[in-house]
């Protein structure tokens, strides 16, 4: 592929919530611009950026995926994203390597929660957006509806750039508000014309409103519009193109891929009014700390400073190896060549570098600043680290991924894979950054941790898929704990002859309950030996054996304290063993005398939904246990944040009630807070369990 200069470049990320349209919207762009010369279909698994076999089956997108094109004088790279809730934290990372933002919104559904988020992470970003209004063929459809979604939801301005030409199955066209012509579709091919006559009036309407807010963003148009000057068009483009990287309005197009109408005219917007790296790092410099001395640095899209680039996604190819997608902030890279990941502070070799159109690679000769490509086999690098030139080091600021929603106990079929699990899903894992797997030694689970349970569903299909490995997935035990109420005293004594030397041990001690979270103290309070030294510590270890393994309800006993006061001891029979039982059997004595309660953990959760699901969401938290704490208006938002403490147990899959209560726009976070006293009735059936499972064993 030609080199192409750094002002023509332009990054950028498809993105809107889940059945948006993304991926056939991209699949129309590349067909438009000639990368491809047939166009592929979602429903028959055939377009370019959905290929995984678990996208396929599903008819969504699970992962981001790379795609280029050559548009007139510009290079266009696309990254298609996931929509779906459960994968956003992808789409989260990829937009690190975008300039701007194509944001689908239907325009049957309008604005969606995964909208909104995605908007947020826009937001985080700085990234401009410009955005498409996809289903104008629907029925139902409604673009006035969009543009007020955009509003009032999204809290900026919309700028129709465009307006349909009828709308569900009389939608025929596009008319373009800069330079009121219409464009009519038949078969997939535009006709210019005339506006028609019926919607001249609103198409007049718009026009003026596009230029009035384009007038508004720039104080010199401002005052020659104020003072009746008519605005030239390269003045309004201009205008629109410093407005958008300004985020003083979001520019909007509309369409309907599978009709090939709009495509075109969303691309010139693409090119027009989203920044070149150039232009993204004039607004937004590009700033890394030095290594060496942690000192700010800063560079410039240009090949002549020193390389350095941020690896966004890291994909286990079976083929390829480890596969890492970076994007070059900076200087140049050629094959064959060593670099330093500054994140690491060690070297990597690079191999050969190419372009990914979907899942065809494409060799890449020398690379420039604002390119986006892939490399193979990096040894050490993954997901977040920065590549740099080793003499001029620089390290970028790492994506931070929110922690996983959900939770699954997950046991191999095969008793002999459990090495293989691990071993898969940490290959799993350097993918994607949200899955988090780990051994509960606890409960002796293996647990998987992700964003949804159709998150954890694909995961597992993956690993299946590739390493042969198949699991039963299950709900995780809950970390009960227990604890005493009252204090209380309790002595045993171990005595026992069979022949030879015998055991003896004997002590006393007393139990008091600690304030929370203190888990366990031992207080030696011996005086005159009944207990020689030695043997007081094998005392504390038959204690702490006794209540790690859970005495009243089989849970990790937390939040008392024991006081060794008195025992006896023989001369010849007394041992270590001795009065680590003895230990035991008296903390078990004095615990059944010391009113035992079963504790459960609460987790903190902050929720954000819609004002018109509030009542819902906070009758269901009620009816979770929940305690509500407090209810705010999100941030330029008409969403409400609502903060509660709920117990573990009744949120191990809050992820998919919440998307049903909220039409998928309720989000949530959640981390654990503290334990609570588990009510009497449920304390009553985990005492019937662990007595139904003692008969089994």
């Amino acid at each position: 592929m030609p080199m192409i200069e750094v002002e023509n470049i332009r990054n950028i990320v498809v993105t809107g919530h889940a059945k948006a349209g993304k991926t056939s919207l991209v699949e129309a762009i590349l067909h438009n611009s000639g990368a491809i010369n047939r166009l592929g279909k979602v429903e028959e698994g055939t377009t370019i950026t959905d290929y995984e076999p678990e996208e396929i089956d599903r008819q969504i997108s699970l992962s981001s995926a790379l795609a280029f094109c050559q548009w007139k004088d510009h290079r266009i790279n696309i990254i298609d994203t996931p929509g779906f809730i459960n994968f956003l934290e992808d789409t989260k990372g990829s937009m690190r390597a975008a300039d701007g933002v194509v944001l689908m919104i239907s325009a049957l559904s309008g604005i969606k929660g995964e909208t909104e988020k995605i908007w947020g992470f826009a937001t985080d970003f700085n990234l401009p957006v410009v955005a498409f209004v996809n289903k104008m063929d629907k029925e139902s459809a409604d673009f006035q509806n969009a543009l007020d979604g955009i509003k009032s939801l999204l809290n900026t301005e919309p700028l129709p750039l465009q307006m349909p030409i009828g709308e569900a199955q009389g939608f025929n066209g596009v008319v373009d508000l800069l330079d009121m012509k219409a464009y009519t579709y038949a078969d997939g091919k535009a006709t210019e014309g005339e506006v028609p006559a019926d919607i001249k009036d609103r198409a007049d309407e718009l026009r003026n409103v596009m230029i009035e807010r384009v007038a508004e963003a720039d104080d010199e148009l401002l005052e020659k519009y104020l003072e009746g000057g008519e605005l030239s068009r390269d003045e309004i483009v201009n205008g629109i193109k410093a407005g958008t990287i300004a985020k003083q309005f979001v520019p909007v197009t509309c369409g309907a891929p599978n009709l090939n109408i709009g495509i075109k005219e969303l691309m010139d917007a693409v090119t027009m009014c989203l920044p070149s790296p150039v232009e993204m790092a004039g607004a937004n410099p590009i700033k890394g700390i030095n290594p060496k001395d942690d000192s700010e640095a800063e560079r410039k899209p240009s090949e002549d400073e020193p390389f350095s680039a941020y690896v966004f996604k890291t994909v286990a190819d079976p083929f390829s190896g480890k596969l890492s997608f970076f994007r070059i902030l900076s200087g140049k890279l050629a094959p064959d060549s060593s670099v330093m990941n500054a994140s690491t502070d060690n070297k990597e070799r690079i191999g050969q570098v190419f372009y990914l159109q979907g899942k065809k690679h494409e060799n890449a000769e020398t690379l420039t600043a604002g390119e986006i490509a892939v490399v193979a086999k990096l040894k050490g690098t993954s997901t977040g680290d920065t590549l740099c030139d080793a003499s001029d080091p620089i390290r970028y600021e790492t994506v931070k991924f929110a922690e996983p929603l959900i939770s699954y106990a997950i046991a191999p079929k095969s008793k002999g894979d459990a090495d293989k699990v691990g071993s898969g899903l940490h290959r799993i894992l350097e993918e994607d950054s949200s899955l988090d797997f780990h051994m509960d030694e606890e409960a002796h689970e293996m647990i998987l941790a992700g964003m949804g349970q159709l998150h954890l569903e694909v995961t597992l299909d993956k690993l299946k898929r590739k390493f042969g490995v198949e699991v039963e997935m299950k709900s995780p035990k809950i970390p009960y704990r227990e604890t005493i109420t009252i204090a209380a005293d309790a002595k045993h004594k171990h005595k026992k002859q069979s022949g030879g030397k015998g055991q003896y041990g004997e002590c006393a001690i007393r139990v008091e309950p600690l304030p929370r979270g203190s888990e366990y103290e031992f207080e030696n309070k011996i005086v005159g030996g009944a207990i020689p030294r030695g043997f007081i510590p094998a005392v504390d270890k038959g204690i702490q054996k006794a209540i790690n393994e859970g005495i009243y309800a089989g849970y990790k006993m937390v939040d008392l304290k024991v006081s060794l006061y008195d025992g006896s001891y023989h001369a010849v029979d007394s041992s270590e063993m001795a009065f680590k039982i003895a230990g035991s059997m008296a903390i078990k004595k004095a615990v059944e005398q010391a009113k035992p309660i079963v504790l459960e953990p609460v987790m903190n959760v902050n929720i954000t939904v819609p004002d018109e699901f509030l009542g819902t969401v906070i009758g269901d938290l009620n009816g979770r246990r929940g305690k509500v704490q407090g209810m705010d208006q999100a941030p330029n938002s008409t969403n409400q944040k609502v903060s509660a403490a709920v117990p573990m147990a009744e949120m191990l899959t809050y992820a998919n009630q919440l998307q049903s209560m909220t039409a998928g726009r309720g989000i949530y976070t959640m981390e654990f807070s503290h334990y609570d006293p588990l009510p009497k009735q449920l304390t009553q059936r985990l005492l019937e369990e662990k007595a139904a499972q003692e008969e089994e064993k």
